[in-house]
Parts: C-alpha cells; structure tokens; sequence
C-alpha cells in the first residue's frame, strides 16, 4: 500500500479481507452536476454498491492527502467548494505537494485505485478524442491510463460530445478492451447507441470477471472499458441529443474555452439548453453503472 494514501477503515477492513470494493471518481461530483444534486447522487451511488454487497470508494485528493473513501464531509465538501481543482494525472503530483483539494478524474482515479488495491471503478461517461483533434491534438488522458493501469472502467461508453469513432481507434491502437454489455451498439452516454458497433460483447458480470483473471494471467498490462447502456426509459433520442450537442459546441467555439474546461462547460450548457433533462439522464446511467460495477467486483472477488 502507498504511504500517501489514506483509506477510510471500511476500505481498508474490506481490502484486507479480500471482499468486493468499488472506486468511484470525484469529478463528477465536483465538476459534473449541480449543487446538491451532485452531493445526493453522489451518496445514492454509494448506497447502491453498499446495498448490491459491495464496498464503495469515492476517491479524492483533500489537503493534499489522495483519500481512497470518504466520508459526508469530505462528499459535502467536494460538492459545494468551487476551489476544488479537477485532477487528472499530471495534476496529481501538484495538488499532493502543495496540500490541495482535488477532484479526481477517471485517469487519476484508475491510478489511486490500482494503488490501493481496487480492481473495479464506476463512473459517468469515458473521455476520450475531442471533435477537431485533427487540429488541436485534444485527446483524454483517461485513454492512455486505461493503456497502463489494470482497472476495469464501467461507463455508459464516451460522452456524446466527443469524437465516438475517433476514440474507438484510438483504444484499438492502445490494445484497449472495449466490451459492450448487453449490446452489439456502442453507447453514447445519454443515447443506447453511438451508431458504432461495440468491438467485443458480453452478457454477464462473471464474463467481465473471467477476462479480468485471463488477461492477468496472460500478463497482459492496462484495464478493460465496460461500455454499459443507459437504461432505455431514461435515454434521449440520438437525433434529440445529437442537435443539442451542435449547439452547445457552438457556444463553447464562440466563448473560446479550451482544454480542461471544455468538459464541465459543455455538460453544464447541455443541462440548460434540455431543462434539466440530461442531468436526470446523467444521474440515471451512472445508478444503472453503479449496480453492474458492484457486480463485477463480487464476481471478480468470488
């Protein structure tokens, strides 16, 4: 175990027990949704895993301690302080030497978790090729973490806003496994499909796990993509989402934001061009991940 990290005494005991563990990322929480609806989905999800027999671990960087659980307080302030910084890998390093709070993303979470031990993580959406990566090089560290770092990723596939057949190549080429769960069609986060075939299939949580033991038993290196569905009642329609996400690209192009802003700007602008109606969907799909990342660690721990 790292020395930096601290584990909450329920991450810890049920580590040291060998029991089902579930990492959870922060910056959904920070950076994703709304004040308080971002603290209730945060703390619903926990309750989910906890109640399908698992154990969760929302991860975050607080005071510049890497925490591998946390607490009401900690969820309390993650959700409520805009000073939180969003924390992907190249951050990490920064905010621990100088005792910030961060807000983890899906790469820096991948990383805390395998240090800690945790083999499963549940989370929103993956990120992935930036539409005009042609031109701007704009590619997701969550893509070359899952290259590296043997987690299995659960996600509702990439965010819609994102280049979906740009990312798919990109993964192919990184010897990424992408399985598609229940589904020949790659999800797009708040629709059921991308209109891109998933490259593998699989139907249960015991295929998830027994690829897991296989690729570590062939010594292969780097984590596996779950792409899970969106519930098909808390979906909306692809041509729907597909016009809205035009026009928030739009407003983002004309305010001229860049880099790490461009996600929680464009997921908040979404919120408001649809009235609230992606936030539902957004909190719909990562319940609906919640549950089949629970599955996957007691299978993977049975």
């Amino acid at each position: 175990m790292n020395p930096l990290l601290r584990l909450t005494d329920e991450v810890a005991t049920a580590l040291a027990e060998g029991r089902p563990v579930v990492a959870l990322e922060s910056t959904i929480i920070s950076h994703g949704m709304p004040y308080p609806d971002n603290v209730a989905m945060a703390r619903e999800v926990e309750q989910i895993i906890r109640a399908d027999g698992a154990t969760p671990a929302t991860i975050a960087v607080l005071d510049g301690v890497p925490r591998i659980g946390l607490d009401d307080e900690g969820l309390e302030l993650l959700g409520s302080d805009a000073a939180v910084r969003k924390v992907s890998i190249r951050d990490l390093p920064y905010v621990v030497a100088r005792g910030e709070h961060g807000a983890t993303t899906v790469a820096s979470t991948m990383r805390l978790a395998a240090l800690a031990g945790i083999r499963v993580f549940t989370t929103g959406g993956l990120g992935g090729v930036h539409r005009g990566a042609g031109a701007t090089f704009d590619v997701s560290a969550d893509l070359t973490e899952l290259s590296v770092t043997a987690v299995t990723v659960v996600s509702a596939g990439v965010k819609s806003i994102l280049d979906i057949g740009l990312t798919l190549e990109k993964l192919e080429t990184l010897g990424v496994p992408v399985l598609g769960f229940g589904t020949d069609q790659f999800p797009a986060f708040y629709t059921r499909s991308s209109g891109y075939d998933v490259p593998l299939r699989v139907d249960s949580a015991e295929e998830i796990a027994a690829q897991m033991r296989a690729k570590d038993a062939l010594g292969i290196g780097g984590g596996i993509s779950v792409a899970n569905p969106i519930p098909e009642a808390d979906e909306i329609p692809r041509t729907e989402i597909d016009a809205i996400i035009e026009q928030a690209l739009a407003d983002l192009a004309r305010l001229g934001i860049t880099g790490k802003d461009i996600t929680p700007y464009l997921l908040g602008r979404i919120v408001e061009i649809t009235g609230g109606a992606s936030l539902t969907a957004n909190i719909a799909l990562v319940r609906n991940n919640a549950h089949l990342g629970a599955a996957i660690a007691i299978a993977f721990a049975g």
